[in-house]
């Protein structure tokens, strides 16, 4: 888990400022210079991104001289986009809905970067304000820079990455047609699509990510990329990056790469699994991984121990932002490495939880906790701001993992099961949901208005699907993150 170097993906802290007339002069001001050395490289629009409830990301574009404009006093927007179902259809929550009201999208000039992948675009992704310039409550990015905030206010840091996985085909239909038949992690897979995945490479360099490592996945057509730890912000905002660099480079190629938890009903989904360590301030030759060097379960200290208990007990809860959707329900199942109990391991890909400590040597930089039971239908922000707040109430609570689990959790028999205290995590969206809204730490950490749209969202879609058969729900989802 290295953190990237390349300027343009550090977080801004831009999210907590309210912007008066000196702050829109000095944001204006930067974005006139950036535009003169955007045009001179040829770009001619700059994309304005946000990740909606349902996890989809939408934007606005601004060609590039009016870029200066948009920094300043931002692009306006209905705020119903927060309660967009999958398919586009709109609910309403008691905060949220209906086409009345107005909001103001400005660009995070620390994350303007040209798409190497979109020649003459660039993107920026959205910071949202309202019209008297204070922060819109539902923009998870600043709600997730608040929660870094409250982090760095008891002396740590986080730093986290997303593994993404995506699925290919070379169909010309709503069907999946798996672009590569080569075996599972077979280097037959990077062979026959050796191009398409050197461009991949090449367009993630070239826009700033540092890739640590790609590879085929289990899948039919599946692959997986994993990019260096950063700020939860930069992580977020590198998530969406990656997503979409990929997308347009498949495009390119005379293919679709699909992110949704379940490509194909009878098949393994695809996960977005989150990296997390944290790092306690303040030391005098720097952070230290609070992950590692410890007197706890593998080295962990006794802070860093908390904080994945923190995760650990509110798994159920997070589900709602983290597998928000009725296909991941699909993907969320026993014995398919996507860690459908509540439990946490060693090592143990089965588990919810995997606590990974690096090889000896390294294991300073390298330990980390990997969520598993996470898709790419969730919302990057809202879904780390949520790990966050659940980490650092462990944290506050002084909270201790239970035993390790160093098996397939569905193996063993449910009395022994129940005896060791492993649930199974929520086996619909229904459950996760419930569990959402029942809890307090959540729901302070999240605020009233998310924590009412999250739920408004995700009963709109069990809605849209309910009655629907696995391969409908697939079908539906498939092309939509």
């Amino acid at each position: 888990m290295e953190p990237t170097s390349h300027t343009a993906l550090r977080g801004s802290d831009a999210a907590g400022r309210v912007l008066d007339g000196r702050e829109r002069d000095r944001l204006g001001a930067r974005a006139a210079e950036a535009a003169r050395r955007l045009a001179g490289e040829g770009i001619v629009a700059v994309a304005l991104t946000w990740v909606d409830v349902s996890g989809i990301t939408r934007t606005k574009t601004v060609p590039v001289g009016r870029l200066e404009h948009a920094a300043a006093w931002g692009v306006g927007m209905s705020p119903v986009f927060d309660v967009f179902l999958l398919d586009d259809s709109i609910v309403s929550g008691r905060h949220i809905g209906g086409p009345s009201g107005d909001l103001r999208l400005h660009p995070d000039l620390d994350r303007l970067v040209p798409l190497a992948a979109l020649p003459g675009w660039a993107h920026a992704p959205a910071l949202r304000y309202a019209q008297d310039g204070s922060v819109h409550p539902l923009d998870a990015r600043a709600l997730l820079r608040r929660e870094a905030d409250r982090l760095a206010g008891l002396g740590f840091t986080v730093k986290a990455a997303f593994e993404i996985e995506w699925a290919v085909s070379d169909g010309d239909g709503e069907d999946f047609s798996p672009a590569c038949k080569g075996p599972a992690y077979g280097m037959t897979r990077v062979t026959e699509l050796a191009g398409y995945l050197r461009d991949v490479l090449e367009s993630l360099r070239a826009t700033g990510v540092t890739v640590v490592q790609l590879h085929p996945e289990y899948a039919a057509g599946q692959y997986e990329v994993s990019v260096a730890a950063e700020g939860p912000v930069g992580a977020a905002d590198t998530a969406v990056l990656v997503r979409e660099t990929i997308r347009a480079v498949t495009l390119r190629h005379g293919m679709a790469a699909s992110f949704s938890p379940k490509v194909e009903a009878d098949s393994v989904g695809n996960g977005a699994h989150a990296h997390l360590s944290l790092w306690r301030d303040g030391a005098a030759d720097g952070a230290v991984n609070a992950m590692a060097g410890g007197p706890g379960p593998y080295g962990m200290t006794a802070a860093g121990e908390a904080f994945a208990a923190g995760i650990l007990r509110r798994l159920p809860a997070l589900l709602a932002v983290g597998a928000p959707s009725v296909a991941s329900y699909l993907r969320l199942i026993p014995s398919h490495w996507s860690g459908a109990y509540a439990c946490w391991g060693l090592e143990n890909r089965e588990a919810a939880l995997r606590f990974v400590t690096g090889a000896e040597g390294e294991r300073e930089t390298a330990a980390n906790l990997e969520v598993k039971c996470l898709d790419a239908a969730a919302n990057p922000y809202l879904l780390l701001a949520a790990l966050l707040a659940a980490g650092r109430d462990g944290l506050g609570a002084d909270l201790r993992l239970p035993e390790p689990v160093d098996v397939d959790p569905a193996g063993l028999a449910e009395e022994e099961r129940a005896a060791r205290g492993i649930a199974p995590l929520p086996a619909s969206l229904a459950e996760s949901v419930a569990a959402f809204e029942a809890d307090a730490v959540l729901r302070e950490a999240l605020g009233e208005a998310v924590t009412d749209t999250v739920a408004a969202v995700r009963r709109g879609e069990i809605a849209l699907l309910d009655g629907a058969t696995p391969q409908q729900v697939a079908a539906a989802t498939r092309w939509r993150h």
